[in-house]
Order: C-alpha cells, then structure tokens, then sequence
C-alpha cells in the first residue's frame, strides 16, 4: 500500500529501530506507549485486518505469537506476564489499517 506507515517501515522506506523480527513480523516500540514496555508486533506483508488474512496464509500467523514469545523472554517479562492485544477495526480502535499485534508489559496492565 502506497500510503500505509507499516508498509513503509516494513520496507526500512521509513526508518525505525527494529527490535525483533522473524519471516513474517517485525516489532517496533510504540510511538505512544500505555505501558512502560509497548511494541507492536507488524505483519510484513499488507493485511489490514483479521478479516482480510487470506486462508492459504493464516498459518502464517502462528509467527506473530512465535515472535512475541521471543520478545517476552528477551525482555524477561515472561514470569510477571505480558498482554497481546489485536484491534480488528475502526469500533475496536483499530488506527492503522494493517495487521498488528500490541505488546503490553513491565507494570501491571489494567484489567480488561
């Protein structure tokens, strides 16, 4: 997508510091964090929303939890805990269309 800020990190056409990545996903720390540790985890490819994952390509996904994993051990939250937040649409608040994974951790988080 021309206009897509993901997109444009995902190709280095927008410079950000990548602080993991694997095949399919990238994760860059969020510009407005909510918590002392906020990343996104960013699809690659351009997929705007859950709905929008081609079938032949959903097992594909399983690599943002893979990610996350590797994030969460990393930044040793893995014993006090982390959240993974996906917001699929504009009513879910949903600001960039392009699939990604929120990365919430290091203090408590507020209950859902």
């Amino acid at each position: 997508m021309n206009n897509c800020i993901f997109c444009k990190i995902a190709s280095r056409e927008i410079p950000s510091e990548v602080i993991a990545e694997n095949e399919y996903f990238f994760a860059i720390k969020d510009i407005s964090p909510l918590y002392k540790i906020h990343l996104l985890i960013i699809a690659k490819a351009h997929i705007a929303t859950v709905s929008d994952i081609p079938a032949d390509e959903m097992e594909h996904f399983s690599a943002a939890f893979d990610l996350a994993k590797k994030i969460a051990q990393k930044l040793d939250v893995v014993a006090s805990g982390y959240r993974l937040t996906v917001n699929n649409g504009s009513d879910a608040g949903q600001e960039v269309p392009h699939f990604h994974m929120h990365f919430l951790a290091g203090e408590p988080l507020r209950k859902l």
